[in-house]
Order: structure tokens, then sequence, then C-alpha cells
């Protein structure tokens, strides 16, 4: 049984005092037999859960006790505080929350997972920058998302009027300080800029959400589409190994490493919707790198190599 479901379930049942089977599939988004398996599993390790038959029972802790998390084994409790530990310095909510968590872990465990979460700090400004502050409309389309309501708000895509959008909030991702809402639609899944929405509001309508919903694969789906759509063209390239981490900053996914050849150089393949594009990222490199083909990039840097000569050469004395 996952650590994380073990947790979830002793928390809930701490805040409703008692829950059935079904009432925590539906929570939790697993189904009912797994569920129950959960509970038999709880009581028999030992914690002190037992279940009330007949109308009106369920599953309750003896006596409201109150769980000391100990489902979390040494590395799972340093793990996740670790990775909460750094939302904390900029979040006051995370800071209390962890406070809470730290009291409520089992003392061998305690001193590492506060270590953990101290051990990282993060700062999201850059440097003579100002610090970001987090858009409002987030905690609109969070509330949405978390009590499964429908999310009204206005939608202006790029170049466009806005217009009004009703749909079913499932998550919100936040990729290099641009926030996102996953939502689904009557067209199926689709994704929407939170810096382009305004007059965002939760309305009465239960929102709708597919039952094998996951917020990281439904990510990284939308992820592999773009990049699909940024690498239309392919152009091989080869450079010494020691520029090549400097030639993946640039081209991130989009570049794949083929080989290496006897002379120590390495064999690329750099993608981008159009040659002009690869072109314009590689002219800088002049003679650290050498373009194996298509002939539509090799002409694109022809040309601007050409535009270079006839703007910066030094006229003849």
């Amino acid at each position: 049984m996952r650590a994380d479901r073990l947790v979830a379930t002793l928390l809930l049942m701490q805040a409703r005092g008692r829950v059935t089977a079904s009432e925590l599939a539906s929570e939790l988004e697993i189904s009912v037999a797994t569920a129950r398996r959960d509970l038999e599993a709880l009581s028999a390790a030992g914690v002190p859960v037992y279940p009330q038959p007949g109308r009106g029972g369920g599953w309750s802790l003896v006596g409201g006790a109150r769980t000391d998390l100990s489902g979390l084994s040494a590395s799972e409790a340093q793990a996740l505080f670790a990775l909460a530990g750094p939302a904390a310095s900029i979040s006051p909510e995370v800071k209390s929350a962890l406070r809470k968590l730290v009291r409520a872990l089992p003392d061998t465990f305690r001193a590492d997972a506060q270590a953990a979460a101290d051990a990282v700090v993060i700062d999201p400004s850059r440097w003579g920058e100002r610090e970001k502050e987090r858009p409002e409309l987030l905690t609109v389309l969070q509330a949405g998302i978390v009590r499964r309501r429908k999310v009204r708000f206005g939608y202006a895509k790029k170049g466009a009027e806005p217009v009004e959008r009703v749909v079913d909030p499932w998550g919100l991702v936040d990729k290099d300080d641009i926030w996102y809402l996953i939502a689904g639609t009557e067209k199926g899944q689709r994704t929407f800029r939170v810096d382009r929405m305004s007059d965002a509001e939760v309305s009465d309508l239960p929102a709708a959400r597919p039952d094998d919903f996951e917020l990281s694969r439904a990510w990284e789906q939308v992820v592999d589409r773009v990049e699909q759509r940024r690498s239309g063209l392919d152009a091989t390239v080869l450079i010494a190994e020691r520029h090549l981490p400097i030639l993946q900053d640039h081209f991130g996914r989009q570049s794949v490493v083929e080989g290496t050849l006897e002379d120590g150089r390495v064999r690329v393949t750099v993608s981008a919707p159009a040659a002009w594009m690869i072109a314009q990222q590689l002219a800088g490199w002049g003679s650290m790198i050498e373009v194996l083909g298509p002939e539509s990039v090799q002409a694109e840097l022809a040309r601007i190599g050409a535009e270079l000569v006839e703007r910066y050469a030094t006229p003849a004395r």
C-alpha cells in the first residue's frame, strides 16, 4: 500500500471521525475494493482502526486516536520534507503545514525530516528583479479544482478579443514562471494560460473529471504535443564534446546525441519548425560547429554569413 494513500486515509478519518469504504474510494479516487483492502491492512498492521457494521456504520479510529504518520518510512519522510521544504520559504501556509507535520512524525524521523526541509531554499526572482507575485486568479481556479465546480472566466488568445469560457478545472501547472490550467471542455481536454484569463469565478455547477485523470501524465502529453510542433525539421551537426552541453542547453529536448566520431566530435540531431530557426541558433558558433545537412539549413547559414560580411566587412583601401 502506498504511503501517501495511507497518510491520506488516516487524516481523512481524523477529520471525519468515521468513513465508509465507498466515501474513502470517492475521496482518494480508487476503487471501493482497494479502499476496503487498505482499511483492513491498516487494522492488521496495528493501527487502531475498526469497522462498525450495519446502518450508519463505517470505519473509525479507536477513541478518536491521533495518528503519528507512522506509515511513512524514514526515507519517505525525508523525501516529502525535502520536496515541500523549499516552498515554505515562499508560502506561509506551507510553512505552517510543515510545522504541524513535523510534530505528527515519530521522534525517530523528526530531526531528519526537519533537516531535509531546511536543506534547500528557492528564490524565484532573478538578480536585480523583484520577487514574482503569485497570480491572484490561481486561488479561484484552485478552489474550483478542489470543490469540483465549473469555473467561468474571460479568455483572450494572442491578438484576439476575450471570450467567456466555462470549463471543468482539472489541474494547475507552473512551467517557467507561467501558469497553465488543464481543463475539460465540450471539445475535450484543453490547456489555458492563466495570464490570458480575466474575471475568473467558481460556479455552482458540478465539474466532471475522468476517473483515470492524472495531472502529471496529462501535462507530459501537453509537453509532448508542443515539442512535436517545435520539431518540424531535423538538422545533423558535428560539435566538439566539450561544447555539447551548451548546444543542448540551447535546443533543450530538441537535441539528440547520435554518437561520437573517431576525431572526438559528437554527432547531434537538432530540431526546430523551420530551417531559418535552426540556422539562427547555429550561426553564432562559426567554425566550432559543422552542419552536415539538410541543404536548407546550410543555405540559410550561407545567407546569414553573406549578410554579415556585406554589413561588417572592412572596406578595401
